[in-house]
């Protein structure tokens, strides 16, 4: 990831329109920024969500509140605790997310 092509922001996320969809189960919300090629979001998963699509782009992600299960395409299952982040690169390790009491997220990609 290259950060490049913008200045200084400070970004009130009350401030970003908030989009929403329903997952396999569930719902997720999210605030999203855009910074050049770089996309910054504010997710929030509901109880019991569970995403309905394998995701093959590269993130990084800290979890602010709740716990994240994380199934990866090879069968393991990673669980991130509030306080917690994963990293992943484009076209590696596809994976899903859930949530069984919800969680808020902070992902950049």
């Amino acid at each position: 990831m290259k950060l490049d092509g913008f200045d200084f922001t400070a970004t009130d996320w009350s401030a970003v329109p908030r989009e929403s969809r329903p997952g396999e189960t569930g719902t997720v919300s999210q605030r999203v920024q855009h910074f050049g090629e770089v996309r910054v979001r504010l997710v929030e998963y509901s109880p019991g969500y569970a995403a309905d699509h394998w995701c093959h782009k590269g993130h990084v992600l800290y979890v602010l509140d709740g716990e994240l299960t994380t199934t990866l395409d090879d069968g393991r299952v990673v669980v991130t605790p509030r306080g917690g982040s994963y990293q992943v690169a484009d076209g590696h390790e596809a994976h899903r997310s859930g949530t069984e009491h919800g969680a808020t997220l902070l992902i950049v990609d």
